[in-house]
């Protein structure tokens, strides 16, 4: 692989690992080598709308049912809200899982470590 800016070819890192996109490079950006995601906030915001949008799911797939061939929308607009509300309602209790696990996680290294606590 060719680095247009410095005109020389881009040598993998050794420590890297082939992937379904290849290799990975040296890191060449600014960002501290321990950069996490905002945890709590993750959480918090998987808490909130996973019951949003389980309840938008249900009251989508009850009015989709309850809805009548002239009515306007339809049963196939409110079927696919349903749908992808239920989705996102799936992303946000998978998110929920895991940053409670991740979380849980650095808890107990961090109590297995001697030395100051966050």
């Amino acid at each position: 692989m060719r680095d247009e800016r410095h005109g020389r070819t881009a040598v993998p890192d050794p420590r890297s690992r082939s992937g379904v996109f290849g290799h990975r490079f040296p890191r060449t950006g600014t960002e501290p080598t321990t950069a996490r995601s905002a945890l709590r906030l993750r959480r918090l915001l998987s808490a909130v709308f996973l019951p949003l949008f389980a309840a938008a799911t249900a009251g989508f797939a009850v009015w989709a049912a309850r809805s009548g061939p002239g009515d306007s929308p339809g049963g196939g607009p409110l079927t696919v809200l349903a749908a992808v509300c239920g989705v996102l309602a799936l992303a946000a209790a998978l998110d929920l899982v895991v940053v409670t696990a991740r979380r849980r996680r650095e808890r107990d290294t961090d109590l297995a470590e001697p030395g100051p606590r966050r």
